[in-house]
Order: structure tokens, then C-alpha cells, then sequence
């Protein structure tokens, strides 16, 4: 069978670990030229040509994509994985982290996008956006990071009707619990002032912490984000894991105040 992906240029933004750089290296496996825009170098990879930015750095993120263009004469495809967490109660949050977490998770995908999308014209090219089911099931004590992940799943869609005309198609894909550093690199900020109140903070963000640790491997996604990139007509947004399909599902038919208060229950 023919490798659909063979001799494509790939680009992901965030691949020096975690779920980013189990997609470059299925990429890999698939005769995929890939190159990683992230604020560390891959180690051990020398298959990935790697660019040190952060992502926020729209110029500099621009003139990467133009070198990668002159160098390959093409760009297939687009991964916006780039991101991190907070955690903790909203009114403990500084500004400064909440902004920083806005522009990184969902004003860089959009940027970038836009930066991307003529070069992909050239190719009818799929740009795939790493969301969150936490889009769909809004994390108490992670309201800032669920907000973001919502907006990249939402500006997907979006975004699917505005380039369908060149023949670019564009995926947010959903995973749930995933074992990566993302857990450990995670910023919270709680308020200690009220004891009783930051305990019961600590506790649930310990328990999505567990569960995190427990989830699936990062390659999980990568298989899927793969598949997605093979297709022909892609969904335009993937749930990775059928537990979470599952989750999904529900979140469509049940009343809003009913999913909240379910979600209170396990979180708070």
C-alpha cells in the first residue's frame, strides 16, 4: 500500500517532548520530513531539525516557516501543539499567567495559522490543532486552561469553512489524561489564606494530577493524530480514547446544569 504521507513536510510547533514529539517521530516512521518550532531542542533526534522560538515570537516564527519553505519548496502539514497549564482557583491567578496562557494555548494557534495557511494553498495541506476534552468538560481550578483549549476547538471549525475552498482541511483533536512532563511543568497558584478553601483546591487538582499520571502514553495521541493526517476528508474534531467519546457524547445531550454538577462532583 502506498504511503500517503511519504516525502511531505510536516511542521510542529512544541515537539521537543511530550505528545508534539511522539507525533515528529510517527511522522518519521512515515517518510515525513519534520522540523519542530519550541522553546527547547529535541535531544537524541537528529531526524528532527529543530528550531529554538517561542512560539509567542510571531517574527521570528515567520521567518522560521519562510526558511523551511526555501529549503523544502513545500509545507504539507501544520501541528499547533505548542502549550502549558495552570491550575488553581481563578482568584488566585496573576495576571501575568493567565495572559501568558491565553496568547500560548489558543493567540499563537491562531497567529500561526494565519502565517501558515499560504503555504499550505499550494499543497491543500491539513493543519491539526491539539486541543483538550477539557474543552468540552470544563475543568474547575484549570478555568483558564479548559477557556483557552475550547477556543482552539471552536476557531477549528471556524477556520475548516474559511480555508475549505483551496482544499485544506483542519482537525482539533481531543485527548484526555495523557502521561507526559505536561503534569510536572504545570504552574498553580493557590491562595493559602483560607485554609479550609486551598485544601479542597489541593485535593482536586491532586486528583486530576493521578489521573493524569495514570493516562494513556503520548504516542496514543500520535497514532491518531497520524490516521487523521492519512485521511482523505478528516473529522473535524478527533476524541482520542473511547472512554472520552463517551464523555463527549454526553456533554451533547445532557443539561448543562446537570453535566456541571456531575463534574462538581468528581472535581470539587
Amino acid at each position: 500500500m502506498k504511503n500517503k504521507l511519504q516525502d511531505k513536510v510536516a511542521i510542529i510547533t512544541g515537539a521537543s517532548s511530550g505528545i508534539g514529539l511522539s507525533i515528529a517521530k510517527r511522522l518519521l516512521e512515515n517518510k515525513v520530513k519534520v522540523y519542530n518550532i519550541s522553546r527547547s531542542t529535541i535531544q537524541g533526534s537528529e531526524n528532527i531539525e529543530s528550531f529554538q522560538c517561542d512560539v509567542n515570537d510571531t517574527e521570528k516564527v515567520k521567518s522560521i516557516i519562510e526558511e523551511i519553505y526555501k529549503k523544502e519548496n513545500r509545507i504539507d502539514i501544520f501541528v499547533n501543539n505548542a502549550g502549558f497549564g495552570i491550575a488553581g482557583e481563578i482568584e488566585s491567578a496573576s495576571r501575568k499567567n493567565i495572559y501568558n496562557l491565553v496568547e500560548t494555548n489558543l493567540s499563537s494557534v491562531i497567529t500561526l495559522s494565519s502565517l501558515i495557511i499560504p503555504y499550505l494553498k499550494e499543497t491543500k495541506g491539513k493543519i491539526i490543532n491539539i486541543s483538550s476534552v477539557g474543552a468540552v468538560i470544563p475543568i474547575p481550578y484549570q478555568a483558564t486552561y479548559s477557556a483557552t483549549k475550547a477556543g482552539v476547538e471552536i476557531f477549528s471549525r471556524a477556520l475548516a469553512n474559511e480555508v475549505k475552498p483551496f482544499g485544506i482541511k483542519v482537525t482539533a483533536i481531543l485527548p484526555g489524561d495523557v502521561k507526559t512532563g505536561f503534569t510536572q511543568n504545570r504552574i498553580v497558584e493557590i491562595n493559602n489564606n483560607d485554609k479550609n478553601y486551598s485544601e479542597k483546591v489541593k485535593k482536586s487538582i491532586k486528583k486530576m494530577e493521578k489521573e493524569e499520571l495514570k493516562g494513556k502514553s503520548p504516542d496514543s495521541v500520535a497514532k491518531i493524530v497520524v490516521k487523521m493526517l492519512k485521511r482523505k476528508n478528516p473529522p473535524l474534531r478527533k476524541t482520542v480514547r473511547f472512554s472520552y467519546k463517551l464523555v463527549v457524547f454526553l456533554s451533547r445531550i445532557l443539561p448543562t446544569r446537570f453535566l456541571n454538577f456531575l463534574i462538581k462532583k468528581i472535581y470539587c
